[in-house]
């Protein structure tokens, strides 16, 4: 289920959000422009497109509004909040913590915040980690660093017990941050609470460093992380450019969808071959393609691959799974090196590869710019949200406005890269590999 499959069959999709009870006390926020119930962002901003929703009395596909809402559920007197984070480490995680207490803190009054340590393991108590109380003292410059003050985890728990966890600790508003696995687990315990006919709201905030949530344009990290590999592909075009037939390959995170990879080749315009998961190649065809380059009088390239393309390259190899069920993808990044190096070889070319996997860097840092401004606006919706009652939500932004989207179909299916769209055909003028794949590069950069 896509964002299109949505538009093209809008009947046949629920995209409400549900609550954990009637909103019944007034908010304590002074000086804001409350959110009404009835307020929705369209999934389309194409006119002809309204036009034919109208013209036909269909409902137009549209998600919750995020913001303030003049009327609340929980009581902040009462509230007893706790935030956890799983999953790989992701620029923007400290910032989101910070935004998560400060808006509790001061907009809500909110005195009871609990960081649970080490993602979903902190609410096992087989594994005996305290909570962490958490204040604007505590959290006052954590966003100056990488990582989580939480610490986090892979992994699936048991939901049942955990909900034990949070009824013991009388915790009403659990904020979960992470990827898809993370959301799924949040929905996981959502059910639960459901189940028990328990008061507590959980609240979903997407990390995922890839951008690949359906029905959210953007997660927070992606920007930072961008900028963070565009350096890393400077580097590799300088070290090619320094060596006669100089190769800089850089790998860099995406396991099903290239967005990382297809926006820093447009951010620096010096790659030469982006490979992303969406579009197969061929190894023959790669090394046609160097080929092509390299005999054109240009004596350097650089690539730029995604963590999860040329899978389908690794013929009969053991599928592995990390402890989050994700699939272990195949280091695409020494593969193509040692192929590469193979092949010129046999051939009796020179060429010299600089391989560079900067994975583990990029995801540690801090946000920056205007990510970090982001994380805050993300956390200032979840709590909103959070207070308000919503739960087995996840909040997230479409076509520039901050939304409500249910869980379920948030992690339903990952966003992906068109082909045929406008994304892909900007890398595809920005670096002309199709020219050298076809063996007309002569002439380009």
């Amino acid at each position: 289920m896509t964002q299109e499959d949505i538009l093209q069959n809008p009947g046949q999709y629920d995209l409400s959000i549900e609550t954990v009870g009637a909103s019944t006390l007034k908010s304590p926020m002074k000086g804001v422009q409350f959110v009404s119930e009835e307020d929705r962002i369209s999934l389309t901003t194409d006119v002809k497109r309204i036009q034919e929703f109208n013209q036909n009395g269909i409902n137009i596909p549209s998600l919750e509004a995020a913001g303030p809402r003049e009327m609340i559920f929980h009581d902040p007197a009462w509230t007893r909040a706790g935030i956890v984070t799983c999953g790989g480490l992701c620029p923007g995680l400290n910032n989101v913590i910070k935004g998560l207490v400060q808006v509790l803190w001061f907009d809500y009054g909110v005195r009871n915040i609990f960081g649970i340590p080490y993602g979903y393991r902190g609410l096992n108590p087989k594994y005996s980690y305290p909570p962490k109380v958490l204040n604007p003292d505590v959290v006052d410059a954590i966003q100056d660093d990488g990582g989580t003050i939480l610490g986090s985890s892979r992994g699936e728990q048991d939901p049942s017990i955990m909900v034990d966890t949070l009824m013991r600790l009388n915790i009403n508003v659990l904020f979960c941050i992470g990827g898809d696995g993370t959301l799924r687990g949040a929905h996981a315990i959502a059910e639960e609470v459901k189940k028990r006919r328990q008061p507590i709201s959980v609240i979903g905030i997407p990390k995922t460093i890839d951008n690949d949530l359906n029905l959210i344009d953007r997660t927070f990290g992606f920007e930072t992380a961008v900028l963070s590999a565009t350096d890393v592909i400077t580097s590799a075009h300088n070290e090619a450019n320094g060596a006669f037939n100089g190769l800089g390959l850089v790998k860099l995170m995406g396991r099903d969808s290239g967005f990382i990879a297809a926006y820093a080749a447009l951010a620096t315009t010096v790659v030469n071959f982006c490979l992303i998961p969406e579009v197969p190649f061929t190894l023959d065809g790669l090394f046609k393609a160097l080929e092509s380059r390299y005999s054109s009088g240009k004596t350097h390239a650089v690539i730029a691959v995604a963590e999860g393309a040329g899978q389908e390259l690794f013929n009969g190899q053991e599928q592995r799974r990390d402890a989050s069920g994700n699939i272990l993808k195949n280091d695409i990044g020494e593969f193509l090196t040692r192929k590469i190096k193979e092949h010129f070889d046999s051939v009796g070319k020179e060429v010299n590869i600089k391989y560079f996997d900067p994975s583990y860097m990029v995801r540690s840092i801090p946000a920056k710019g205007t990510d970090a401004i982001f994380c805050f606006q993300l956390a200032e919706s979840a709590v909103h949200a959070g207070m308000a009652g919503k739960t087995d939500m996840v909040v997230g932004s479409m076509n520039g406005e901050f939304t409500h989207v249910p869980i379920e179909y948030a992690v339903n299916e990952r966003k992906k890269i068109n082909p045929n769209g406008t994304l892909w055909h900007a890398v595809l003028g920005a670096t002309r590999q199709q020219d050298y794949f076809s063996g007309k590069g002569k002439g380009h950069k």
